[in-house]
Order: structure tokens, then sequence, then C-alpha cells
């Protein structure tokens, strides 16, 4: 937690808004999405359910493949728990539901479902579009599925399993939207964007949760800023944006979101 107060206080002191951004792409992105003030109405259904999972007080045994927890190491936690420590917040989830909107992709992968808080955001946000998540946890995975049925959530398809297993079967799909939820360390990140990298098109997002969780974390987070296919990148301190636009000049920018 230090480290990441530390880190923040630097991203305040370098980090600018729209009025420092000078790359359209970027400002459009900016000044139309991040800072959208619109209430949609399907802000209710992200907030209800995020509260509702809050309030669980039952149990699921968890087989957890990532970085864990901080605060709880036993195996068997409580569902209220696991969204408190490790779900998407309302906040953010109302930015994915955002960022949905505004890039519109067709094919869309998380790494993480979790308790389906951003998936079910996503899936909100882009009803026609195809949603494929992993989760490594049956007993997380089997509780999400259900979810999402009974919010006819259709369009949103589970696997299970392990990340690097799962991803060697997914390399020659394409997707417009990734979202990195499911490994907080550095060597499991980096070899995550390596495997995934076939899947970019000119146009795809690959969204980074927590680049400032650890050190480690955050070298990860640089490593791909320098790749030679990376073109874009967007440092909102929780979430780090990666675009592959051709068409630009590398710029890497620090935004207040």
């Amino acid at each position: 937690m230090f480290y990441q107060l530390i880190q923040y206080i630097k991203f305040i002191l370098r980090s600018t808004n729209q009025h420092g951004v000078h790359s359209p792409f970027v400002y459009d992105l900016v000044t139309k999405c991040f800072y959208d003030k619109k209430t949609y109405s399907e802000y209710k259904n992200i907030s209800k359910y995020r509260n509702e999972l809050l309030k669980n007080n039952n149990f699921l045994e968890v087989n957890d493949l990532g970085s864990g927890s901080r605060k709880t190491k036993t195996n068997k936690r409580q569902i209220g728990e696991i969204a408190k420590t490790s779900g998407t917040t309302i906040k953010r989830a109302k930015l994915l539901y955002k960022l949905s909107k505004y890039f519109k992709p067709n094919h869309v992968l998380e790494l993480g479902t979790s308790l389906g808080t951003a998936t079910q955001a996503l899936g909100l946000g882009l009803p026609e579009s195809n949603i494929t998540t992993i989760e490594g946890c049956p007993n997380i995975s089997y509780f999400s599925k259900s979810n999402f049925k009974k919010q006819q959530l259709n369009n949103i398809e589970i696997l299970t399993g392990d990340f690097d297993e799962t991803i060697k079967n997914l390399s020659n799909n394409s997707y417009d939207l990734i979202f990195f939820d499911g490994n907080h360390k550095k060597e499991a990140t980096l070899s995550y964007f390596e495997g995934l990298l076939t899947t970019a098109n000119n146009n795809t997002v690959f969204i980074f949760d927590d680049i400032y969780w650890s050190k480690e974390m955050t070298e990860a987070w640089e490593i791909i800023k320098q790749h030679p296919k990376v073109s874009v990148t967007i440092d909102t301190f929780y979430w780090g944006f990666v675009f592959f636009r051709k068409e630009q000049l590398k710029e890497h920018f620090t935004l207040r979101v």
C-alpha cells in the first residue's frame, strides 16, 4: 500500500487533463468518453449488482490462480469480501461501460472474470457483441455464469481454466478489446500480453488493471509501453490503455480520469 501511495503522488504531479493532450484520437477519447458525465440507465444495473454482491454472506471455495487478495489467504472466502477486495468498483465498471459504448468492439476478451462486475458492464454496453471471459476458479466461474444468466446477458461466454493454456487456444482469434484483470504479476502479465498480441488489430485496445499494484507490475507496464507494436499508451493510474494504431507516432499520456 505504501508503494501505491508514493506512486499515486507521483502520478498526480505528472498527470494532466484534456488540455494537455495534442493527439486528436486521445483528445476525443478523453472528452467524449472518459469525461462523459451522462447518467446512463444501465448504471442502475451496475450499482445494483455490485451492491448485491457486497451484501452476499455466502462462502465459496476458491482456487486462486492469480495474485489473489492481499487481505485474505484462506481458500474459503465470503462473496461479499471477494467483491470488496477483488471486484471492479462501481466507478470503474461505469467507465468500462462507457468505453464499450465508445469503441463498440465486436469481439471482447477478459482475463479474470471474478464475480463478473466488469463483465456485466461490458455485457450491458455491448448486447450485440461477443464477449469471452476467462476464470481460473471453477466455483467462481459457475457463480458468475449463473448471475449472467439471471440478468439475461446471453452474449457472455465463460471459459474456466488456467490462463496460459486457455490463451493458447485463442491465439488465432481476433479481439477489438482485451481487459487484463486476472494476474497482477510481472511475468504473467508480460506472458499474456505477448501471447495475445497476435489477436490484436489496428483498432484494438488492451486495458491493464492495477498497473501500480506492485513495483513488478509497474515494471511490466513500462516494458509493454516500449514494445515496438505499441503506438499509444494512456496511464490513468488504476488502468493502463494500450493502442496499436500504425498511423500514429509513438506517444505516452498520463491522464487523470
